[in-house]
């Protein structure tokens, strides 16, 4: 049996839903969930700390590499050690978002992570969801899925979950600046060979996570 058959790959652009639609898939089929963008974000709290200049690309590369990252895989209790403390807020600060893509779009730290994420879901049943999960993490997993939403209702999804931490501005360079700066080194705007597309613009959470668990249930899953 692969190591990637009780695996469901879910990518997607920022505000499409990933993170919330993982967690309900993960808990309807009962797997473990792995949020691999808190990682990056992970890398990018010890660089913050360290004083790493968000140009230097070998000192993030070696920050990668020795960091200690120590994830939750429970979906209903998320929680994410560096170097043994919690950061489980910290890695959701503005200051994190804003440095976090130069660690996501270095080769050698998303090398790296890719790593040390097959290892965490190496022979376990999870719901993996991120930018690169369909086409590099995973390319075998059993479900593999492309969420997208229309950029407007991204927006306002992802104001509604900082309830109104950032301005306008600071939301359109979370949102779309660091979708637009990933997709230099991965594509998740266009799906894949044998990777289904499910749009959530005009759906509830409840109806894409039934959609993925129906998609689950048809490959075996269930």
């Amino acid at each position: 049996m692969s190591p990637m058959s009780a695996i469901v790959a879910i990518d997607g652009p920022s505000g499409s839903g990933k993170s919330t639609t993982a967690r309900g898939v993960a808990r309807r089929l009962g797997y473990g969930y792995l949020d691999t963008g808190a990682m990056y974000r992970g890398v990018a709290v010890a660089c913050l700390r360290d004083g790493v200049d968000h140009e230097d690309v070998e000192r993030i590369a070696e920050m990668t590499r020795t960091v200690s990252l120590d994830i939750s895989t429970v979906p209903d209790d998320q929680r994410l050690l560096v170097d043994g403390v919690d950061a489980t807020l910290t890695i959701r600060e503005p200051s994190v978002s804003a440095w976090v893509s130069a660690v996501s779009t270095n080769a050698a730290s998303r090398a790296e992570l890719v790593q040390r994420q097959r290892a965490i879901i190496a022979a376990g049943r999870y719901v993996v969801e991120g930018r690169d999960i369909t086409t590099v993490v995973c390319p075998e997993a059993a479900v593999r899925v492309l969420l997208v939403a229309d950029p407007v209702r991204r927006m306002a999804r992802r104001g509604a979950e900082l309830a109104g931490v950032l301005d306008e501005a600071a939301l359109h360079d979370q949102v779309l600046r660091r979708d637009k700066d990933d997709s230099t080194l991965v594509n998740f705007t266009d799906a894949a060979p044998g990777v289904t597309v499910v749009d959530s613009t005009e759906l509830t959470v409840d109806e894409v996570v039934e959609t993925i668990v129906g998609l689950a249930h048809d490959a075996g899953l269930t």
